[in-house]
């Protein structure tokens, strides 16, 4: 028997964003499916009772929160590696990249993207510090990384100089949840959240990276180009502080046709997603991009960046636009709102991309990783 532990700070009941939902899709698989081995899940706050997968799952608290650069070098510097040598731990498995510099034992970051090494301005300088002090170490202590793309194991080669044979790619997978709806539930949708006008749809964290100023830009240039009615939804929580969608947005002449929900899940997110004329992600840095598989299992194409991992995870199944072009993503708005040819050829060319990525395949090379640790 095995003694592996996870962190698993990440996995908060309602407020799982995208490296919680990796967290939550790939370990509820391995827990089930290697109930020879004990599983230790980490968590830095009280925990809720549906993350213990099974059985073989114990939950462990510790102190303090790693919410904030200083309390992440408490919690991972000293609570982290006491707990694990009093375990006695095999492997410790880190999804969110964080390591411990103390525990002496196998350790698996899961690297998701280097966005802090080539973009630090997106994130507050203590956050930033912390990470482009810590993480270059992580890579160093760490038996193996894992990352989510091709694009992501170049990036950790060139920033690191980690050796490429000890790199895994495991892909995020796509709920099961999303799927096509029929045509009345569109406009049913429709008729509840935007007045019954089309729109395109937005879905992430309200962060610097995510470029969304750029994005309200262009939904601006379209509107005033193109006569039909069209709503901008966007959909996720505010993620470290942003002021420039707050000033573009006053200054737009169609703001009232910008509708921010929050966060949403489960099927009201599904139903959002799958009545959008497009899925817009049109970010400066992804290691992955969830959202673009997600749309594609909705039979929805998108319109994404032409940087870093997107082109590899969208492949021939999206319009792909420079993000510092607001011409391009308002031109590519137009092509999806006006051509319904181009719109299908997009959704076709997405049902065969999706086969690639599933959230079995997440955990079977997560679990084949973390065997070559040991």
């Amino acid at each position: 028997m095995l003694k592996i532990a996870v962190n698993t700070r990440l996995l908060l009941p309602g407020k799982l964003e995208g490296i919680g939902w990796f967290t939550y899709e790939s370990f509820r698989r391995i827990v089930h499916q290697h109930p020879e081995h004990r599983f230790y899940f980490l968590f830095d706050r009280p925990f809720s009772e549906e993350f213990v997968f099974s059985s073989n799952v114990e939950p462990v608290v510790l102190f303090p929160p790693a919410r904030h650069p200083i309390l992440y070098y408490l919690f991972f510097e000293q609570a982290v590696p006491r707990r694990l040598n009093r375990l006695g731990v095999d492997l410790f498995v880190s999804p969110d990249g964080f390591l411990s510099g103390r525990f002496k034992g196998p350790q698996l970051p899961v690297f998701h993207d280097l966005n802090f090494m080539h973009r630090p301005e997106f994130l507050p300088w203590m956050t930033r510090a912390y990470y482009r002090r810590f993480f270059p170490a992580y890579a160093k202590i760490a038996r193996r990384i894992a990352t989510v793309s091709e694009y992501s194991k170049r990036d950790i080669v060139r920033s690191f100089g980690y050796p490429e044979t000890k790199i895994d790619v495991v892909y995020n997978g796509v709920n099961d949840l999303f799927s096509p709806i029929g045509e009345d539930l569109q406009q049913a949708t429709r008729d509840e959240f935007t007045g019954g006008s089309p729109y395109f749809i937005y879905i992430g964290a309200l962060h610097k990276r995510k470029n969304i100023g750029q994005m309200l830009r262009a939904f601006e240039r379209f509107r005033h180009h193109h006569g039909q009615a069209f709503k901008l939804v966007i959909i996720g929580a505010p993620m470290f502080s942003d002021a420039e969608p707050e000033k573009v947005l006053q200054s737009m002449r169609y703001r009232d046709e910008v509708l921010f929900l929050g966060r949403q899940y489960g099927e009201t997110l599904r139903r959002l997603l799958a009545s959008a004329r497009a899925l817009l992600l049109v970010s400066h840095f992804e290691g992955f991009g969830i959202p673009i598989i997600e749309a594609m299992q909705c039979d929805v194409p998108a319109i994404v960046s032409d940087t870093t991992s997107m082109p590899e995870v969208a492949g021939d199944a999206a319009l792909l636009i420079d993000p510092g072009s607001v011409a391009q993503i308002a031109d590519a708005m137009t092509r999806m709102a006006r051509d319904e040819q181009l719109r299908t050829a997009l959704v076709e060319k997405g049902r065969v991309q999706r086969e690639r990525f599933s959230w079995d395949k997440t955990a079977a090379s997560l679990w084949a990783s973390m065997t070559r640790c040991l």
